[in-house]
């Protein structure tokens, strides 16, 4: 951080020599569940200071018995599911070993031969996708809370661990395709594009009660390892443009409504943020390996004061081939491949993604806090990015140019403190 001040070197010295006092920041986890009997996070769990497991909503926001947050997708305290430890298949376990080796480049052709075998088995990605829900939240939680002493996790459970069933035509047989669509259609792209803004908004009024919580709890940070990309909005998409139009898309077609759709749900998802103005959102950037300046992610793209979005690097020698990136529209990077973490069940998972670089930056910011509470959102954002180790493969990629520094953004705070003291003295 750049801090121009005649009385900088004064500064820094009284800074050697003043003790700070860590506090508890607090960081809510929103996401799939978080199991917090782990060893490693029993200790670090928030506890709400008014309510008490009794059956009563004693502090009267709505929520019976949210010692710890609350299952906002099953409408209970029940933070995870225990019901699912010890019923996936090891395979389940070693995608995520196998996958990481691929990614570092040392995978071998066996390990390539196997993940595709099991790509195209329906039934292992449908348990696949459960366990990755299963493990997701916890896995979250344990580096939004790593070496972080103070740290304080509160758990929203957003995301349901087994996927809805989408049902299907009961008939076993595939579903046709129909005849590809003209260069005009029945249906005005005006009507399309009003039908996807009102679908849109759904997105954002699901948004309003986490939003609430976090502000009312007062979590200072929020970890936001989700979200809705334009090649997902593809996939739900298609098959909905195919039943209005009574065509099948061109590929044109489909990636303009999917980018009109998701700018629609970036618009309608920032009362997520608005609603909570003290916490600072730290935000994936997504894993399709795109530009969000051209393709838009939500909430990835939500621009504001309290957002950080953050893309994923091989340890620190290039960007994650996965990660989604911004010149404009991402502010950071942090370590995403083969992370170690917390998993249900008093054990451990190597996982990769930009869900595990966003909490490197969530724990940062919760320790820039622990020193000093009294920096603002903006000023927690500013550490971060400019505190970052540049780099050079991440030079138009995101705006810090770089990689989170740990050290440097918490050196950084403790000057920030020193300085007030310093000013205030006078």
């Amino acid at each position: 951080m750049k801090l121009k001040n005649k009385h900088l070197g004064l500064v820094a010295t009284l800074a050697l020599g003043l003790t700070f006092q860590a506090k508890a920041t607090v960081i809510a986890v929103i996401d799939s569940g978080t199991d917090l009997s782990h060893p490693e996070l029993v200790n670090k769990r928030w506890v709400n200071p008014i309510d008490i497991d009794d059956g009563v909503d004693n502090d009267n926001n709505g929520y019976i018995d949210d010692l710890y947050g609350w299952n906002f997708a099953d409408g209970n305290n029940k933070l995870y599911d225990k019901s699912y430890l010890g019923t996936f298949s090891q395979d389940t376990y070693n995608y995520f070993a196998v996958q990481t080796r691929l990614l570092r480049g040392t995978g071998t052709q066996a390990d390539l031969d196997w993940i595709r075998a099991k790509q195209a088995d329906p039934q292992f990605i449908d348990n696949l996708e459960t366990f990755a829900n299963f493990v997701h939240g916890t896995h979250v939680a344990g580096l939004v809370s790593k070496n972080a002493a103070d740290a304080k996790v509160m758990v929203l459970k957003i995301i349901p661990t087994k996927r809805p069933s989408l049902g299907g035509s009961g008939t076993g047989k595939p579903p046709t395709t129909p005849a590809a669509c003209g260069a005009t259609t029945s249906v005005p792209e005006s009507v399309i594009n009003m039908g996807l803004k009102l679908l849109a908004s759904q997105q954002g009024k699901g948004m309003v009660p986490f939003g609430k919580y976090v502000n009312e709890e007062k979590a200072r940070v929020a970890n936001c390892s989700f979200g809705v990309s334009t090649a997902a909005a593809k996939t739900i998409l298609k098959p909905l443009l195919q039943t209005i139009l009574k065509c099948d898309p061109t590929d044109d077609m489909l990636a303009k409504y999917s980018v009109f759709f998701v700018q629609q749900v970036v618009e309608a998802q920032k009362i997520l943020v608005t609603s909570a103005p003290n916490t600072l959102f730290v935000i994936a950037a997504g894993n399709d390996g795109s530009d969000n300046d051209a393709f838009p992610a939500s909430p990835a793209n939500i621009k504001a004061d309290n957002t950080i979005a953050v893309a994923a690097t091989m340890d620190y020698a290039k960007i994650a081939s996965f990660s989604n990136y911004g010149k404009t529209s991402v502010e950071v990077a942090a370590p995403g491949v083969g992370i170690e973490s917390t998993i249900p069940g008093n054990m451990h998972l190597t996982v990769s993604g930009t869900s595990q670089a966003t909490p490197f930056v969530a724990n940062v910011a919760g320790q820039i806090l622990d020193v000093n509470p009294s920096l603002s959102n903006s000023d927690v954002k500013q550490i971060l990015i400019s505190t970052s180790d540049l780099k050079d493969f991440m030079n138009g990629k995101v705006v810090a140019q770089g990689i989170v520094n740990p050290e440097r953004a918490i050196a950084a705070a403790k000057l920030t403190q020193s300085m007030m003291w310093f000013l205030r003295s006078f």
